[in-house]
């Protein structure tokens, strides 16, 4: 009995350290295994064209994450049907890690505006980090014999259906803040579709159309160059690069505001590692002096969040527009 206890002995010290080999050597191979990713380039879809807002923020932060991480991100503009087009894209894409898509708070106005939106941004979609606040500004063209937005709207109300408006395309929230000033005001606009808020700027210079609401960051330098005139901001409080240009509220329409969030996302099912590593890399970036000041300039405002703040926003969201968009009235598409 006595050499059978000591084998069973030698064979349950054998099996021990084999399993603490093994917990060791797992434990090593776990910040390898970290460290590998990203082991070739990135993908960052931009679900809007080159020059809009969403460029320019989503190119400063791939130019700054490709510092980080010693890999290239590259930006992919897939624009259409309101950003629809790219995060649809994105949300089949293989959810490796490799593969981001830069959205805007219109992907929370989609879920109520489309019939066959072609992704579900809360099941297909893992958010990665909250990026940006940026304030919507709403600009007339020189035409328009309107100085204020009250003028704007008693004009509106004068003509029903004379005046028009641009968007980047049904479900932005360029489009859906004029529905939101339409119900709030009782007046006829004519809603002008485009492929992106760039080119709807570039309709309303032409004269093509009337008015446009679009972000702080795209249309500062055609503000100062006076080739358009801004008449609110769409924000509760007015904006460091603008400080004359009032609030819609304080222009006396109650309610209207429309502030324009950016977040990151990756396909569902994503390692949840590589989420937290680039959530990490994407915090810290926006926490460097050089992006804050180039953010700045642009009238952007960094609003740096985890995975699960994105997500609540999200969410909470999807509820908020959802009422606005019944209360508009607005159609499925």
């Amino acid at each position: 009995m006595g050499s059978i206890d000591v084998r069973r002995a030698t064979i349950v010290a054998v099996l021990s350290l084999a399993l603490l080999c093994t917990g060791a050597l797992a434990h090593a191979a776990a910040p390898g295994a970290a460290q590998a990713f990203p082991a070739k380039p990135l993908r960052l879809i931009v679900p809007f064209p080159a020059g809009a807002s969403s460029d320019i923020v989503g190119r400063m932060l791939g130019e700054k994450l490709s510092e980080q991480l010693g890999e290239q991100v590259v930006p992919d503009n897939r624009a259409g049907a309101g950003g629809n087009l790219g995060i649809a894209f994105a949300a089949k894409s293989p959810p490796d890690g490799y593969t981001m898509v830069i959205a805007t708070a219109s992907i929370a106005v989609s879920p109520s505006l489309y019939a066959k939106l072609g992704y579900d941004p809360v099941k297909n979609l893992a958010p990665i980090a909250r990026l940006t606040n940026i304030p919507n500004i709403l600009l007339v063209h020189p035409s328009v014999p309107a100085k204020t937005l009250r003028q704007f709207i008693n004009l509106a109300r004068a003509h029903p259906g004379k005046l028009n408006f641009g968007s980047g395309g049904v479900g932005t929230t360029n489009h859906l803040a004029n529905e939101l000033l339409k119900h709030l005001e009782k007046i006829d606009l004519v809603h002008v579709p485009y492929k992106g808020v760039t080119q709807a700027m570039v309709a309303m210079m032409g004269g093509e159309v009337d008015e446009v609401v679009m972000p702080v960051t795209t249309a500062l330098m055609h503000i100062r160059s006076g080739k358009v005139r801004p008449l609110a901001v769409l924000t509760e409080q007015r904006v460091a690069a603008l400080p004359e240009v009032p609030t819609g509220i304080e222009a006396g329409v109650a309610g209207f505001t429309m502030p324009l969030w950016y977040g990151m996302f990756a396909p569902a099912g994503t390692p949840r590692d590589i989420v937290v590593r680039l959530s990490r890399e994407l915090v810290k970036a926006l926490q460097t002096p050089d992006l804050r000041e180039r953010l700045a300039a642009l009238g952007v405002d960094p609003w740096p969040g985890t995975p699960e703040e994105l997500g609540e926003l999200l969410r909470a969201d999807i509820e908020r527009y959802g009422t606005v968009v019944r209360a508009a009235r607005v159609p499925r598409q």
